[in-house]
């Protein structure tokens, strides 16, 4: 009996240890396949794919991040994007927009894409962060990735005074009221609307002018003003002319514009709109180094404020926290000159709240720094990732309106101006991998033309920046457009 009892006992416990190493080898088995599955999208993360178009080298720009596929947005895409694209197949790269090849069918990962057309990948490029987009599925990027050098797919343009004959007139057609509706140009002798491909506020600003109408507050491609046939694509404006017809535009033998009708620039005039404009000054006066140990700017890292070795010394560095970052910080101060309030372009619903800076950020990208050396190439960047807006200081006479304390509204009022100090976080570029010497300095708010306003060729400073062991100096800034 004590016999039959102890086999009993000894079963059982090979029983036991078999299912224990059973359970241990199906355990080490799902880690295995869950640790492939993780390495398999960590290497996918930021990979590139063209859909839609006749072969891989050309369609809708599509990116692969956090384990699904996303769109990109048209918005400030250009060639410079999608050379970065077309790089992975050493080819040239010619932008795409307004979904050209069909609408976009994911969620937009990227926004407000700004390259510099070297970049490693589009995700090394600036961008408005993951998933945070306002575009509609019209408002699809793309690319056509060609063999030829970009110079020879480039079509030649020249003034639309070159091409227009005496008589040329334009006007707006389908709208509520006179100051909206389709631009319509007259054009051998018939009326016919204009492609809206690549049509922005630049485009808008001279079509409000020539008009008498004030200024461009929207500038839209859409058929909610009904629709004609297209007999003008590739208009391109600096948003500076007076005229639509000092604006260049393609020269092709016939119209190219994704869609044949209804696919038309639109306008709507106002005669109020802010306008912004950056004080050359400041920056001047208040530009400086910096050393700072990376253990005081954590909260910064997380809005991507630094450069990308800081990154990657916080990865390889187990004492990361005691490397120090050289910054040139310097002072922003943005007055309203217009004669109408400046407001986030998003409902305060979609205001982000940051745990860092204890208070919402209304707005997106709407600063860019940049240091740029002899040949235009940039070598450093920094940028607002999130904004707040707000009264700090205004004219006499003038009561501050707007607040980012206790959930305030949040805007810059007429005579009031925004001034980010240089003591703020992210108000600095990373230069300490930059090497020592003169450089370009450029500094710009709304870069993207998010927000209307009556012009922005006063929303950017280029300076002169000198680089030394132990100062930064920044003089003889001038106003320009983004």
């Amino acid at each position: 009996m004590k016999f039959a009892v102890k086999c009993f006992i000894i079963v059982a416990v090979l029983v036991e240890v078999t299912s224990r190493d059973l359970n241990e080898t199906e355990r080490a088995a799902r880690a295995a396949f869950v640790q492939k599955l993780l390495n398999k999208q960590k290497l996918a993360e930021g990979r590139i794919r063209l859909v839609g178009g006749p072969n891989q080298f050309e369609g809708n720009v599509y990116i692969y991040h956090g384990g699904r596929w996303g769109a990109v947005c048209d918005d400030s895409w250009d060639d410079a994007a999608a050379q970065v694209v077309c790089s992975r197949w050493n080819r040239s790269g010619v932008a795409t927009h307004a979904a050209q090849y069909g609408e976009a069918k994911r969620k937009f990962w990227m926004d407000d894409v700004v390259c510099e057309g070297t970049e490693p990948s589009l995700h090394h490029c600036i961008f408005s962060g993951w998933g945070s987009s306002d575009c509609e599925p019209s408002e699809a990027a793309g690319a056509i990735c060609t063999e030829a050098p970009v110079a020879l797919v480039k079509p030649r343009r020249r003034s639309l005074l070159e091409t227009l004959d005496g008589d040329a007139r334009l006007r707006l057609v389908g709208g509520r009221s006179h100051n909206e509706g389709r631009v319509e140009i007259y054009y051998k002798g018939k009326w016919g609307s204009i492609c809206a491909d690549g049509w922005s506020l630049y485009e808008a600003i001279p079509v409000c002018w020539h008009l008498g109408l004030g200024y461009a507050a929207q500038a839209s491609q859409t058929t909610v003003f009904g629709a004609s046939k297209i007999v003008l694509s590739g208009v391109e404006c600096q948003g500076n002319e007076k005229s639509l017809f000092e604006c260049s535009h393609e020269v092709i033998g016939r119209v190219k514009c994704p869609g044949d009708v209804g696919h038309v620039a639109a306008v709507v005039c106002t005669d109020r709109l802010a306008d912004l404009e950056l004080d050359t000054v400041a920056i001047e006066r208040s530009a400086h180094l910096q050393d700072v140990p990376m253990y005081l700017l954590q909260c910064a890292m997380e809005e991507n404020c630094l450069s990308k070795t800081a990154y990657e010394i916080q990865k390889s560095n187990p004492a990361w926290q005691y490397e120090t970052r050289r910054l040139l910080r310097f002072t922003a101060a943005s007055l309203n000159i217009g004669n109408d309030e400046f407001r986030p372009y998003l409902p305060k619903h979609l205001w982000q709240w940051h745990l860092c800076h204890m208070h919402y950020h209304s707005m997106e990208v709407f600063a860019t720094f940049d240091v740029l050396n002899a040949t235009g190439h940039r070598v450093a960047e920094g940028h607002k990732a999130s904004f707040c807006l707000e009264d700090n200081t205004c004219l006499p006479g003038v009561e501050k309106k707007y607040s980012c304390k206790n959930y305030g509204d949040q805007g810059i009022s007429v005579n009031c101006s925004d001034i980010y100090m240089y003591n703020i976080d992210c108000q600095w570029v990373d230069v300490t991998d930059v090497e020592l010497g003169d450089y370009t300095f450029k500094v710009a708010v709304n870069p993207h033309a998010r927000i209307a306003e009556q012009q922005f060729h006063n929303n950017a400073a280029t300076c002169v920046l000198r680089l030394s062991e132990t100062y930064a100096s920044v003089y003889g800034c001038t106003l320009g457009r983004p």
